[in-house]
């Protein structure tokens, strides 16, 4: 166990975590939303520190990322625990799990950054349940390998506080934000929270300098609605600019929402012909296997830069973080 960052002691051994939205107030004995901090005697704990349910070597794709180091690969590691609860989750085994439930290695920040380090990725992604509720794990473990030169990557939802947001982006290179919808009841009848925290974040770390991609899935009848993608696709131009790399992913019967059926692929080329129309720069198709829909041209001349085949890079044409046509692409490329 480690003791937990960012909470506040009330009366009678009751701990507020101020980690994200929630705010939870907690009695000595008793956990968070996320199942991962507890109070124990009046001061409050993580139960994952430096307890790895999951640990993979990915494509920096499959993250996804297409302008973040493309090719390379990330030490990918997650615990137990989320602080949402979406109906939809492919990871639910875990992040709906309580950490006792799961089976762990123990695997300290040091390991990790060593692991990294010789296994030749470039960064280490933290991923599969939701980092911020392994936030300490994912602090340390960050500050370890900027000192390596390992670059650091959470895949997210954003409902995160602003104070230890900030103090994350000091040690953060790139992340995903999964912008689950655009409407409060999508979010607090799907995942349980709500959304304006998440348009702050995405804010946030575009302002402090982290790459920043999004990811939509799409869920038949729920968040499909083009007018409302219109909506979503203006807020990223109007607030982080047209060059926001935006992933469209098709939804497949899961969890608890084996009732409805998987997204077609023209629903996800939809949303995406839209996001271009609203002048979004590069907009991908995932979860769907179309042609080209994976690859990155440049919206000046039209050249395709980068081949995909899935999560595999096939050519990479950025030199200089340009086309050949002089016109800069945004991104970390080396």
């Amino acid at each position: 166990m480690k003791q937990a960052l960012f909470w506040i002691k009330k009366k009678d051994k009751t701990v507020q975590c101020h980690l994200c939205p929630r705010n939870c107030i907690i009695k000595d004995k008793e956990r968070g939303n996320c199942r991962v901090r507890e109070n124990k005697g009046g001061k409050l704990y993580s139960l994952v520190y430096g307890e790895a349910c999951a640990v993979a070597i990915d494509p920096i794709e499959k993250k996804p990322l297409f302008h973040f180091l493309p090719g390379s690969t990330a030490y990918s590691i997650g615990t137990a625990g989320c602080n949402l609860h979406c109906k939809f989750c492919q990871n639910w085994t875990t992040s709906q799990a309580n950490p006792e439930d799961v089976y762990t290695d123990k695997l300290p920040p040091s390991e990790i950054v060593k692991n990294a380090v010789e296994s030749g990725c470039k960064s280490i992604a933290y991923t599969y349940n939701e980092p911020i509720v392994y936030y300490e794990y994912v602090l340390d473990t960050a500050k370890l390998a900027k000192k390596k030169g390992v670059k650091n990557v959470i895949v997210c939802n954003g409902f995160i506080n602003q104070e230890p947001l900030l103090e994350l982006c000091k040690y953060i290179d790139a992340a995903n934000i999964d912008l689950k919808g655009f409407t409060d009841k999508y979010y607090k009848e799907i995942t349980g929270a709500w959304l304006q925290p998440v348009l702050d974040t995405i804010k946030t770390l575009y302002e402090k300098g982290v790459w920043v991609e999004l990811t939509t899935l799409l869920i038949p009848t729920l968040n499909d609605d083009p007018e409302t993608i219109k909506k979503m696709c203006r807020w990223i131009k109007d607030n982080i600019g047209p060059d926001v790399p935006l992933h469209f992913s098709a939804f497949y019967p899961c969890y608890l929402m084996k009732n409805l059926p998987a997204t077609p692929p023209e629903t996800v080329l939809r949303a995406r012909e839209i996001a271009l129309e609203e002048g979004i720069n590069y907009v991908y198709a995932g979860n769907i296997k179309v042609e080209n829909e994976g690859n990155t041209a440049c919206p000046k001349c039209g050249e395709v830069l980068i081949t995909r085949n899935w999560f595999s890079v096939d050519e990479n044409k950025v030199k200089n973080s340009k086309c050949s046509c002089g016109h800069k692409i945004p991104g970390v490329w080396e």
